[in-house]
């Protein structure tokens, strides 16, 4: 059984506090001098091996467990299965107050749930934590407890949120006293003022599950992406202090979304644009206009009187990452609205009717335009399909529509063919779609079996049970796939859901 499936705008750019590319060596130079309380110092910055080189000179060398893949000095890249550093035992014993900050940037498939960064012990009975100090990304939070989750203390958003992914980001989190602090690229986001558990005190000073992209629970998930700087210290960090730490990836990042931002052709705009409100590697964007009567700060345009000349506008972008910021501007230029005789014209022009060519069921027409046919018996003025019996000729149709704009009117023509009815013929065979489930890379894409003679309850797989259709839109995830067939019996559609849960494990995106 066969089945049928259906020139850019010049930009004026303001880079404001920050340098349009990398972070100049005296910035970078600031944050490698910010080393007062240093416990230890992971640059992560190796070409190869399989040691994490301690920088704080306390000579606490990590070592890294499974594929040690180096990013070429732009840290370590964790693979999401057997990456992790094994931080020396007893890190934490003695602090009192402590900062952890690194640069993270975390892969579009991590899987939940996972730690960032995991510091204190794991029962051996159960392989859950048993003390312990965390980060993770989702939900975006840090924690410390002297059990498993029971005994947790966060540090979390309100409302919570998920650390972006695909994007360089600078986490830090700071507890001195009864108040931990969490920080996002520079910039506080939570702060908890009843801690009540040091870091010292988590296993009396002895930990052993210390690790970077790792958890101290065993079930959970490995990190997936990439870490660099990492620095524990036995001090809260300032405000400053963390600004300066975060400032190389903030302005880098910066610098990208900056770059990335675009409007396409901003020359004769004739409708509202859509103005982004973040940018791709997560920078916030807020818009100003030098004259809202042209266009406004949320793109609605407002076009001239006909026979007026093109308006003329400055959109302003306004993109803030942590404590910096950047601006865009465009160029924006409106035409002027058109005569009753151009907006017929081009109303008609714009008409669409699908599948003119081979015309097996009813037509959808545009209610924009009245319609008359050459041949109502086979369609009529509705759209409505009455096909040529079975062995006669395909026939041919003119549908003419007709657009009314005021007193102005425009035509135009569609040509249809319309082929015969299908003779009848014996059901052959069952033909079945299916998806394998979200257990392997390839299972949510869709898979066909046919039986075997006319039997629905035996199939052979196609394909060599590979995939036939693949999905590489949305989730590029396909699941629960059926198939519908026409009532005139030779056109089917083959339908199903977008969705994705291989690799993430996001039941809530469903």
């Amino acid at each position: 059984m066969r089945i049928p499936f259906g020139s850019l705008a010049t930009a004026a750019v303001t880079l404001l506090l920050v340098p349009l590319a990398a972070p100049s060596p005296a910035r970078a130079g600031e944050a490698a001098a910010i080393t007062d309380g240093l416990v230890l110092w992971y640059r992560l910055d190796e070409k190869s091996g399989a040691l994490a080189t301690d920088s704080s000179g306390n000579n606490r060398t990590g070592t890294v467990a499974g594929a040690a893949s180096w990013a070429g000095g732009d840290g370590l890249t964790f693979d999401g299965s057997s990456t992790y550093v094994k931080v020396p035992d007893n890190v934490l014993a003695g602090l009192d107050s402590i900062s952890v900050s690194f640069d993270v940037r975390m892969d579009t498939q991590q899987a939940t749930p996972y730690f960032l960064y995991g510091f204190g012990n794991t029962s051996g009975s159960t392989g859950y934590g048993d003390g312990y100090l965390f980060t993770t990304g989702n939900n975006f939070r840090t924690a410390i407890a002297t059990g498993n989750w029971a005994t947790e203390q966060s540090t979390a958003p309100s409302p919570a949120k998920t650390l972006d992914r695909g994007t360089w980001k600078h986490i830090a989190y700071t507890q001195t006293g009864t108040t931990g602090t969490l920080y996002e690229d520079g910039t506080p986001i939570a702060t908890n003022t009843a801690i009540t558990i040091k870091p010292g005190a988590i296993g009396a000073g002895k930990t052993t599950a210390n690790y970077i992209g790792k958890s101290n629970y065993s079930g959970d998930r490995l990190f997936n992406g990439k870490i660099k700087d990492f620095r524990v210290y036995d001090r809260a960090l300032g405000l400053s202090e963390l600004r300066t730490l975060a400032e190389p990836v903030v302005t880098t990042e910066l610098a990208a979304d900056r770059a990335a931002l675009d409007l396409g052709d901003t020359t004769g705009v004739t409708s509202g644009l859509t103005l982004p409100a973040s940018a791709p590697y997560g920078s916030r964007i807020t818009w100003t206009t030098s004259d809202p009567a042209v266009i406004t700060s949320a793109g609605v345009v407002t076009r001239p009187e006909a026979g007026q000349p093109d308006a003329t506008a400055t959109l302003t972008a306004t993109l803030t990452r942590g404590a910096l910021t950047a601006t865009k501007t465009f160029a924006i230029s409106v035409r002027p609205q058109l005569t009753a005789e151009q907006a017929a014209r081009a109303a008609a022009d714009a008409l669409v009717v699908h599948n003119l060519g081979d015309v097996r069921g009813n037509l959808t027409l545009p209610a924009q335009a009245s319609w008359v046919s050459s041949d109502p018996a086979t369609i009529a003025a509705d759209g409505v399909v009455h096909r040529p019996a079975t062995g006669q000729a395909a026939r041919t149709v003119t549908l003419t529509a007709t657009v009314t704009v005021g007193t102005a009117t425009a035509t135009r023509d569609f040509t249809a063919t319309v082929p015969p009815l299908p003779p009848a013929r014996a059901k052959a065979g069952y033909l079945f779609s299916y998806f394998t489930g979200e257990g392997t890379a390839d299972g949510e894409q869709i898979y066909l079996a046919v039986s075997r003679a006319n039997d629905p309850l035996s199939y052979r797989e196609v394909n060599n049970a590979k995939p036939v259709l693949t999905s590489s839109l949305g989730t590029k995830g396909l699941r629960d796939p059926f198939i519908i067939r026409s009532p005139e019996g030779d056109k089917f559609y083959q339908i199903a859901t977008d969705l994705k849960i291989y690799g993430n494990g996001d039941w809530d995106a469903s």
